[in-house]
Parts: C-alpha cells; structure tokens; sequence
C-alpha cells in the first residue's frame, strides 16, 4: 500500500482513561521481546496473505529492526480503530501501520524516527469526471498557506457535492473534515480495502488515502483505478510514519531509533521502500 496516514485514532477508547496519557508503568529496559500490532490490511505498508501470515513492508522492515537490536520480535494483527488505546493499555509494545507523526497522537504516545514519508492524494474510476483534478501529483505543504489555499480553491469546485471514501480515524479523514467537509459528503470506512470496494461499485465517487497506498491500489486495478489531483503533505497529515510506543518506554524507543539509522546507513530501509512501493518515500533530513 502506497499510504501516507492516520490521524484521530484517538477518539474517545484513545482518551477514554488516565491510562491512556500516561500509558503503563515502564517495564524493566532490559527488553527481552517485543510485540508489535499492526493491521494486516493496509497494503503495501502491510497485508495478510491467503495462509494469514502477516506480509508487506512493515512486517519486513520489522524483521530487520529485531535483527539490529538484538531482540525477538512477533507481529499480530488488530483493528486500526483501537490501535492506540491498546499499546497504552500495554496489550503490545509498539504499533507500526502506517502512523503518522501528528500533534494530536503525540498528546498521547511516542515515535521512533520516521521510516517513510507519503504525501496524501486522491483515487477514483477511470472515466470520471474526476479523473483530471487539478495538480496530478504535484505535492502541497499544508505550512506554505498561500500555496495550499490556492490548491483548495481549484479543487473545491469540482469536488463539489461529490462522495468521498476514506478510513475512519485517519489523517486522511481529519484532512477532509477540517477543509472538504463544506463541499463533499464523506464516508468513512473501518479499512482501506472497503473504501475501495465501494469506489469500485459506485458509492463513492472519489477516494482520499495515503499516496503510497492509492498508488498500489491504481496498479492493482490494472487501470480501472487512477490517482488524481495535488498530494498534500505536512500539517495535519503528519511527518512521516512510525513506531509509535508509550511515553513511558523510552528506553524501547532509544533502541527503534538506533536500529532504524544502522538500516537506513546500509541502504537497507530504502532497498524496502523500493521494493514495495515502486518510488522512494524514504524521509529526508531526519537519518
């Protein structure tokens, strides 16, 4: 999945109990495994193959962190929508799907450095009156206001009285209710894969997503399916995506972040990149 996101993910389960700021009591540092969730649906950051092993980026990109700090490390599978409020609640120790480095989650937990860096964009049916967006992937900061402004007016117009699919609790979605939400009505969905799914049907004209995850999706759809419009970047939708760990974990956190520069120094983190999403989202600046 070419995907840039994740926002809310911190609704009320996320802010629910004062576990949740603070997250669980530290365990001891001298960490002798580490469980991480992730989604298993959100291609190609990560998905679940036909035998239900968990498969994509992250789950490689896992594998390679485990060897460099010396430390097993298992995946499972859990709901997006309560990802967040189950590390703090201490059910695993790290969350790796795509999570975007936003002010909001930082309120509540802690980030690695980030290990990839997708813009945000659109996907809809070739044919589509929306097919032509204006910007076809020219990339928008949200801090450069003007600029961002300008790309809002020019789409806005078209947009209007549109559907727009995108996964609930995401960045993505916060996007959409903080400067679409007065032009198109917005359908939200549990994952990634069911937004598709209506697109493909019809009940929604117009897709918003990470630009990875769409861009997988396009090439999926064997050119059923295209991106369209600006990728829009920065602000709300984050910088980058991440471990995310309790705040009360930083030693875990001291020991993703040093596993993270040895594989970026080798060449190994962009080498994954590559692989599964076909262009070099790796951050820039940060390593």
């Amino acid at each position: 999945m070419l995907i840039t996101r994740r926002s809310a993910l911190l609704g009320a389960a996320a802010l629910g109990g004062a576990s949740l700021a603070a997250g669980r009591p530290a365990r001891a540092k001298d960490w002798t495994s580490i469980k991480v969730a992730t989604e298993g649906s959100y291609a190609p950051y990560n998905a679940t193959s036909p035998s239900g092993q968990l498969i994509g980026f992250e789950p490689e990109l896992l594998v390679e962190l485990s060897k460099k700090m010396g430390i097993p490390a298992s995946m499972q599978a859990v709901e997006w929508n309560g990802m967040i409020a189950g590390l703090t609640d201490g059910k695993y120790d790290a969350i790796m799907d795509a999570v975007s480095i936003t002010p909001k989650r930082e309120e509540v937990i802690a980030f690695s450095l980030p290990y990839a860096n997708s813009p945000s964009t659109f996907l809809t049916m070739k044919g589509s009156s929306l097919e032509k967006l204006p910007g076809q992937g020219e990339r928008i900061l949200l801090g450069e206001e003007a600029k961002f402004r300008a790309a809002l007016d020019a789409i806005k117009p078209l947009l209007q009285g549109k559907t727009v699919g995108v996964q609930v609790s995401t960045i993505q979605a916060d996007f959409l209710n903080t400067y679409l939400k007065d032009v198109v009505t917005i359908r939200t969905y549990p994952t990634s894969p069911e937004s598709l799914l209506d697109l493909k049907a019809g009940r929604v004209d117009v897709v918003l997503a990470s630009g990875a995850n769409m861009y997988a999706a396009a090439k999926r759809s064997r050119g059923e399916q295209v991106l369209t419009g600006f990728a829009f970047t920065g602000g709300l939708l984050g910088r980058g995506s991440a471990v995310g760990l309790r705040k009360s974990d930083p030693e875990l956190k001291e020991k993703f972040d040093a596993a993270l520069k040895a594989v970026h120094a080798e060449g190994t983190l962009t080498k994954l990149i590559m692989k599964h999403f076909e262009y070099d989202i790796t951050p820039v600046g940060v390593y």
